[in-house]
């Protein structure tokens, strides 16, 4: 109405500011979550793997004949490094006394954002494509990931694709000792395809392990959803429920048994990581932990820190198909 005196003139009124902060940042790993966990008592751990000899088909003794030569070899010794991995946090008084939006306290807030942000750090660690190495007084440790134990017998990669090296190189029963000095070497993109994923399922299967999760990026595993070993798309609705949208391809049926399709955002997106999950664990040297650093001033300070390292316990479980394009272009 004209003349009336409206909120365009007023003074004093009082801002609109919800009191929810909203954050749609992602935090599932599920690499950490469906591995296993375990300990390690040094920066520098160790663990033992073992394969049996190839079958004979030629295994017949002639009777009453001496014992042959024994054909005993020893287990592979296979380590890596911790890593240490860290956030911190740093809230004046003044902002800690305040009265806030969204939050009581400004520490507590920072403190859990840290804590998610330092398990999507660790996530990328775990999955990556690095190496070992040992560190030193100027120079972090670092632990290798999964991507660099993908020995070459169960890889599937482009043209100039190189698989990792371990310090004490492959032996004679296909599996590697020592830790991993080197990172594989990328090479080049191609589409993913369904024989790609075939090949790298009966790798495994064929070198003992057997694939219960393939992780991919956002782009395979849209591309994934069109093999045609996806599982049925139906789920049965009971009278009086909504029938559910499925859309995506959970599960693939191979020829080994089913592979669940789990999408990593924090992986590289250009692989396909088969991951046989009983063999594979997360060694924690410090657990995830919050320290109390020292007041030097008018603030609270304090360090989340996490001292991990990954273990594959036998590298011929898993499998890697590598060198994915990651667009339609």
């Amino acid at each position: 109405m004209a003349g009336s005196f409206n909120t365009y003139d007023a003074r004093g009124i009082r801002e609109s500011l919800a009191d929810v902060i909203v954050n749609i940042s992602p935090i599932d790993t599920p690499f950490q979550s469906n591995i296993g966990k375990t300990t390690a008592s040094n920066t520098y751990f160790e663990w033992q793997s073992d394969a049996l000899t190839a079958p004979n088909a030629n295994n017949a003794a002639v009777e009453g004949a001496d014992a042959g030569a024994d054909t005993s070899t020893p287990t592979s010794r296979i380590g890596s490094y911790t890593q240490i991995s860290t956030k911190v946090v740093q809230v004046s008084g003044s902002l800690e006394s305040v009265d806030k939006a969204g939050r009581k306290s400004e520490l507590a807030y920072q403190i859990a954002k840290r804590g998610s942000e330092l398990k999507r750090d660790v996530e990328a660690v775990l999955t990556g494509n690095h190496a070992a190495t040992p560190g030193s007084d100027s120079t972090a440790r670092t632990t290798a990931g999964f991507e660099s134990f993908m020995l070459a017998a169960n890889s599937n990669r482009g043209a100039g694709g190189v698989a990792g090296t371990f310090s004490g190189g492959i032996g004679a029963s296909g599996l590697p000792s020592g830790y991993v000095n080197a990172a594989p070497t990328d090479g080049t993109a191609r589409p993913i395809t369904e024989d790609m994923l075939k090949d790298v399922l009966s790798k495994q299967w064929t070198n003992g392990g057997k694939s219960d999760m393939v992780m991919v990026g956002a782009f395979n595993k849209g591309a994934i959803s069109e093999f045609t070993g996806i599982a049925t798309r139906f789920r049965d609705v009971q009278p009086g429920q909504q029938a559910a949208i499925i859309g995506a391809s959970d599960v693939y049926v191979s020829d080994f048994g089913e592979v669940t399709i789990v999408p990593n955002r924090f992986q590289r997106p250009g692989v396909a990581l088969s991951v046989d999950t009983q063999y594979a664990a997360v060694a924690y040297l410090r657990n995830y932990q919050m320290l109390t650093l020292a007041k030097t001033g008018d603030s609270e300070k304090r360090q989340i820190v996490c001292e991990y390292g990954l273990k594959v316990q036998n590298p011929l479980a898993h499998g890697i198909i590598a060198d994915l394009t990651t667009s339609a272009s």
